[in-house]
Formats: C-alpha cells, sequence, structure tokens
C-alpha cells in the first residue's frame, strides 16, 4: 500500500474526529468511546479495499487521468477528453491527481472517503436541526453514514464519486432549514455540477421559495456559482457554451435501456423493445405528475409547513424522482440512501424506510460489482414503493404536529405593568 495514501487517510481520519469534537459531541464518555472506536474502524474498512479495481476504474477513469497526464494538467482541461462524460469540477481533482506520482487509484478513492467525511458531518448537522441539536442522535448520524454499506462500497471499493455531489446536496437542505438560503442555493449548485444527479433535489427549491425559506433573489446565486464551477476550464481553453450545455449534450449517452440495475418502477415489468421508448415517455409524465402532486398537497397546506415537512418533500423527491424517471442507474438512489439514515436517526420509527431504500441500492452494487443479481432488482423496487409509502406518511403527520402559534400571554393583574 503507497504510503501517501496510508498518511492521507490518517489525516481524513483525524479531521473526521475533529469534526466530531468541534460539534462538542465528545464531551460526554459513552460517545467519546463510541467515536475513538468506531470511526477509526470505517477508515480501516476503507484501508482494506482501497486496492480493488472494477472496470470503471480500468476502462475510464485511469483512461482520463493518463489522458490529463499526457496533456500536461492545466492543458488537459482545455480539451475535451475522450469518453468522458463527467462535467468539469471532477477533472479538476483527476487533474490535480495527475501530476502525482502516487497510484492513482488510490488517489481517487481517497478524495472519495474525504468526501464521505464531509457527507457524515452533513447529515449530522440536518439530523441536528430536525432534532433541536441532539447530541447523541447527532453523534449516531455522523456514524452510521461513515458505516452505510453503499456509501463504503461506493467510494472506498468502487472508486466512485457520488459522494461529493450528495455531500453538498444534503448540505443545501441543512442550510435552507438553518435559515441560510444563500448558501443552501449555492450548495445545490455545486452538487448539480458535479453530477448531474443533483438536480434531484431541485424540485424541493420551489417549497422553499413559497415557504419563505429562500427568497427570489437567491435563486440568481445558483446560476451564478454554477458558471464559475466551470470557468477554470473555460480559461484554459474550453468553449463556455460547450460546457454550459453539457449535460443536455450527454443525454444520449445514458442508454436507451430502461432500468439499469436500478429499484425503479422499470425493474417491476418487463419491456420490450419496441416498447421502451413509449415506457420511457410515460415514466416522464408519472414524474411530472408526482412532483405536482406533492406541490398542490403542501402548497394547500402552506402553513403548516415546517423543517420536517420540508425535509420529508425532499426526501420524497430525491427517492420518487429517480423511482419513476426511465434510464437510472444503480447508484442514483445514493442521497435517499443518506436522507432515510437522517429521517431513521430523527424519528426512529421511521427506520424501516432507510433499510428498504438501502436494500435496494444494494442490490443493485450488488448486480455491478459481482457480475451477477443476488436478487431480481424488482424486490428493491418494491423495498422503495414502501419506502415512498413511509415518507408520504412522516411528511403528514409532521404538518399534524407543526407547532401552533403562540397564545397570547394573559392580561397582567391589576396594579401591574407588564414590562
Amino acid at each position: 500500500m503507497n504510503y501517501w495514501a496510508t498518511i492521507l487517510l490518517y489525516f481524513e481520519l483525524l479531521f473526521a474526529l475533529w469534526l466530531l469534537w468541534r460539534e462538542g459531541l465528545l464531551k460526554d464518555k459513552t460517545r467519546r468511546i463510541l467515536a475513538l472506536t468506531l470511526v477509526p474502524l470505517a477508515f480501516v474498512l476503507r484501508y482494506c479495499v482501497l486496492p480493488y479495481e472494477t472496470l470503471d476504474y480500468q476502462d475510464w477513469l485511469r483512461v482520463w487521468i493518463q489522458a490529463l497526464r499526457d496533456a500536461a494538467p492545466w492543458k488537459g482541461l482545455g480539451q475535451e477528453i475522450w469518453s468522458c462524460n463527467y462535467n468539469v469540477p471532477y477533472l479538476y481533482f483527476l487533474s490535480l491527481i495527475s501530476i502525482t506520482n502516487v497510484y492513482d487509484l488510490y488517489l481517487v478513492k481517497v478524495l472519495s472517503i474525504f468526501f464521505d467525511v464531509v457527507l457524515a458531518w452533513g447529515a449530522m448537522k440536518l439530523v441536528g436541526v430536525l432534532t433541536r441539536g441532539d447530541p447523541n442522535r447527532k453523534a449516531i448520524a455522523f456514524m452510521l453514514v461513515l458505516w452505510l454499506p453503499s456509501v463504503v462500497l461506493n467510494g472506498a471499493l468502487w472508486g466512485q464519486c457520488d459522494c461529493i455531489y450528495a455531500a453538498f446536496a444534503v448540505l443545501a437542505v441543512y442550510l435552507a432549514l438553518d435559515e441560510r438560503p444563500g448558501l443552501s442555493v449555492a450548495m445545490a449548485a455545486i452538487s448539480v455540477s458535479f453530477k448531474l444527479q443533483g438536480i434531484f433535489l431541485l424540485p424541493v427549491y420551489f417549497l422553499f421559495l413559497v415557504s419563505g425559506r429562500i427568497k427570489v433573489k437567491h435563486i440568481f446565486i445558483f446560476p451564478a456559482v454554477y458558471i464559475a464551477t466551470i470557468l477554470p476550464a473555460v480559461f484554459a481553453g474550453r468553449g463556455f457554451w460547450e460546457l454550459l450545455t453539457l449535460y443536455v449534450r450527454n443525454t444520449g449517452t445514458i442508454g436507451d435501456g430502461l432500468n439499469y440495475n436500478a429499484s425503479s418502477l422499470y425493474s417491476l415489468f418487463d419491456f420490450s423493445a419496441m416498447t421502451n421508448a413509449a415506457a420511457a415517455r410515460v415514466g416522464v409524465v408519472l414524474t411530472f405528475f408526482f412532483c405536482s402532486g406533492i406541490y398542490v398537497w403542501l402548497v394547500i397546506r402552506l402553513k403548516s409547513l415546517n423543517n420536517k415537512t420540508l425535509f420529508g418533500a425532499a426526501l420524497l423527491f430525491c427517492l420518487g424522482v429517480p423511482f419513476f424517471l426511465p434510464h437510472m442507474h444503480d447508484r442514483y438512489f445514493f442521497v435517499a440512501d443518506i436522507l432515510t439514515v437522517v429521517l431513521a436517526v430523527s424519528s426512529p420509527v421511521f427506520t424501516p424506510a432507510a433499510l428498504c431504500v438501502s436494500f435496494g441500492s444494494l442490490l443493485g452494487y450488488h448486480a455491478y460489482l459481482k457480475m451477477r443479481y443476488l436478487l431480481p432488482m424488482r424486490y428493491g423496487a418494491i423495498a422503495n414503493v414502501f419506502a415512498l409509502a413511509l415518507v408520504l406518511i412522516y411528511t403528514a403527520m409532521s404538518m399534524r404536529n407543526a407547532p401552533e402559534a403562540p397564545s397570547p400571554a394573559p392580561p397582567a393583574p391589576a396594579g401591574e405593568q407588564s414590562t
């Protein structure tokens, strides 16, 4: 194992423990023992799987890094890399990796592991907002995310980078509920700039807007931040319009299949090649009605919306949109994995929702990593239907339990003056 990768992992471990200390979660003896046991073990687990190579690394990531290395990092950012459909913010990291002598597989994974920690921190902060700062639940959320199977497998084993866009997406929800709208919109823009799947969260911003969590002026932060993320590549020589429309041009690279090992609606049915296009159009329509239904339901109850309701809505979109849309892949429920953990920690009665979503995700992961199905993907889709139902119940209950407006203070007794 390369000693530089080991050193970097060690500093990431210290960073994780520092975040817990900074949050004041290591003062309690029990929490301190758990943190000093479970967090290092989570890094040991990641260390053990660092050498594992997947076909994604061999066929794509390694090729892109070598192309950047051959062109020199800055020049490489100024030209389109063959077969690369990632947006440029992730390529900035790959460019830095390309100039080192460290085995690039390790650095790709160490980068993802760093964002595993950021993701766990974001989940912890979000739990804090939903539980009025309960320190025990915040610590549990942090450690659960670090140990979540899909998180460990995604970055440390598979070498994927979903933790990056997911970390910014979770932080975006936290900041909106914590009444920091500008930063929230900025985090959402960065999330989308790393991966298109960040758009699954964006529908909730309409509810943030109508509920007063953000204002119209904050919307303009999104394009400004997004453009800022692509400007370094533009200065290096890439076309501005080319990068601005990258996702639109890459829609043709997702494939014609209705389902790519995702626990979505399309794993419940068998479609022939002749019916794929029609089924895909139906899926888009269903997604539209799903989102519209949530909007109508919650806007009608606008005065009852609170942090828990808006969190429930964000989770509904991150789970429901990839469930109904066609052409979804195995890792597209990654943000839903994290948000259902937040749901389980903040409202333990809804823990089955987290188990169901994780089960569905792991079926897809197993299909890719082992090149065979453990169970038919329809079992994962059924589990996600059950999870959606639970999140709908949670969202409805959150409005029923919305805090009432404070009652007026009783009049002061005669002879006393209120201050």
